[in-house]
């Protein structure tokens, strides 16, 4: 890697050249009309904002440049010129040779700067004539550039020029996010969704700096990703869903398509195979692993509670040993989810030692346990994490163990619970979460989880009620930006007035997403394809 002085001597000498460039260029951005980096459309908040009341010019001639030697650097950018090609059309070119007299420079640098020091921090200094994005990290920059992709303008200012130009707010950005765990978890159990709608998702999530993705890879309904060991899973466990629809899995190719485009929007998944209970798809498969005394048949109902893998019988700890192998063969992610919610048929003593027994399994594979938050009543390692569902008395277990927990209250977090009580899709057995309950409440503070043990908040989407991508997306739009607020930005920087403003700014761009998302009537939308009155018709 080059040097901190070589970086930012290459910086300067962009820079300088572009100020050399000639008294055209100096008016071209000063013809452009002041505005102001006032954050109206930047979800999550920043840490920190100053700004300087002026415009940059995205052309036809802006390039984009990155720190030498740094590959991952390069392909944030060529990430961020795709983006801004898609959204303008305009063909920014990335480290091309030489720097033309009338181009605008965007440099994307990696700093070594100690108030970098965070892995996701970043600062961001638009001027009239240059963007600089610094951090230590491509996840830094990563993020840092989806801060970027919302000053862009939706549209060009036609105007002032003989060709398009977006003018970017001038200022200074400086942040970093409170929690390090930052995820939404999908359930594709009970509908299976396929490669392309979970990567459209991983788009979304992205774009308001998620940097989890939680894969619900099994349940009663289905087993959704093939183990090459145990075949059976996806023949018979993976025929069907809720309701009798055609269920479906991924291969393993698929699944590691999924896990390498995360990575590439600096997204970790997490896999989880839930156990002891939800376990009827697996069970119907290989009947060795039942433990509820009856025969399993294939479900494609919603009850749960029902179903238990044999916990005191050594061939169900070979075949978690086999899933645990092949998954975490395939996700370089730290983590392995084993669910551990609803196992109400599973003795009290045979959970508590399954758990454990299955703690040691994912230990061994190289990976760090997640459980929902009934794993705290068993004697866990403090390095497994708690997820914090529904049991305050769980979550301050795990804490007092030393465990981390990651917040996901149901009723505050579930992106399947209905808005109200016209909502088309969803349940409402925790609560009705309409927009602003979703916003309003603080992770640091709930329950009294200690801050400390707090890893971050997770957004769960569970399956029962949706079977495809615009139904899933009217579930988690726009409830799911408010929890990136929540994961991101400080508790001082969050204010539901604010936050319903800037919220609203996003139908833009949720609209040319082709988001089918659920216009709350809390909100003063800027634009909408849909209208809260058209909800109310159907």
């Amino acid at each position: 890697m080059k040097s901190t002085l070589t970086k930012t001597v290459l910086a300067i000498t962009i820079i300088a050249t572009l100020i050399a460039c000639g008294e055209e260029k100096k008016k071209r951005a000063l013809n452009f009309p002041k505005t102001d980096l006032a954050a109206e459309n930047l979800i999550p908040k920043p840490l920190k904002m100053i700004p300087t009341h002026e415009g940059f010019a995205l052309d036809q001639f802006t390039a984009i440049y990155t720190s030498e030697n740094a590959s991952d650097f390069e392909e944030v950018g060529k990430f961020l010129a795709k983006k801004i090609k898609e959204q303008t059309a305009l063909d920014v070119q990335v480290n091309v040779p030489e720097i033309p007299g009338r181009e605008g420079i965007i440099y994307i640098n990696q700093s070594d700067s100690l108030e970098l020091n965070a892995s996701e921090a970043y600062q961001l200094y638009v001027a009239a004539d240059s963007i600089i994005l610094n951090s230590n990290t491509a996840e830094g920059a990563f993020r840092g550039v989806q801060t970027l992709r919302q000053l862009i303008p939706e549209t060009s200012n036609d105007t002032l020029a003989e060709y398009p130009v977006w003018t970017v707010p001038t200022g200074k950005v400086m942040d970093n996010p409170t929690f390090e765990y930052r995820g939404s978890m999908l359930d594709v159990a009970r509908h299976f969704f396929s490669v392309e709608d979970v990567k459209k998702y991983i788009d979304l999530l992205a774009y308001y700096k998620y940097n989890v993705l939680h894969l619900h890879l099994s349940d009663d309904q289905g087993w959704r990703i093939e183990i090459k060991s145990w075949p059976k899973l996806t023949e018979v466990g993976g025929s069907t869903e809720v309701g009798g629809e055609a269920g479906g899995f991924f291969t393993q190719e698929d699944y590691t398509e999924i896990v390498d485009y995360a990575a590439k929007h600096f997204m970790t998944v997490v896999p989880e195979i839930d156990m002891p209970g939800h376990t009827n798809a697996a069970s119907v498969s290989y009947p060795i692993l039942n433990g509820n005394g009856k025969t399993p048949k294939l479900y494609e109902g919603t009850h749960v509670g029902f179903s238990t893998f044999d916990t005191r019988k050594d061939t169900v700890y070979t075949f978690i040993d086999d899933v645990v192998r092949e998954i975490s063969a395939i996700t370089p992610g730290p983590y392995f989810h084993i669910g551990g919610d609803e196992s109400h048929v599973t003795k009290k003593n045979d959970y508590i030692y399954f758990v454990e027994r299955v703690e040691k399994i994912v230990q061994k594979h190289g990976k760090r346990m997640i459980g929902w938050d009934e794993i705290a009543q068993a004697d866990l390692d403090s390095t497994s994490i708690a997820q914090f569902w529904s049991s305050k008395e769980n979550a301050d277990k795990a804490a007092k163990k030393g465990m981390k927990v990651i917040m996901s209250p149901a009723k505050k977090t579930y992106l399947d619970m209905q808005y109200d009580t016209l909502s088309k899709h969803g349940l409402h057995w925790a609560a009705y979460i309409p927009v602003d309950s979703a916003y309003v409440w603080n992770p640091e503070e709930y329950e009294g989880v200690p801050l400390k043990n707090i890893l971050g908040i997770e957004a769960p989407l569970w399956s029962e009620t949706i079977s495809d991508i615009g139904e899933l997306e009217y579930l988690a739009f726009p409830r799911a930006i408010g929890h990136a607020e929540l994961g991101w930005t400080t508790q001082e920087n969050r204010d539901w007035e604010n936050f319903k403003v800037r919220l609203a700014n996003q139908a833009p761009f949720l609209d040319r997403m082709d988001v089918k998302y659920y216009p709350s009537p809390l909100i003063d939308w800027k634009k909408s394809k849909y209208t809260y009155e058209e909800i109310k018709k159907d």
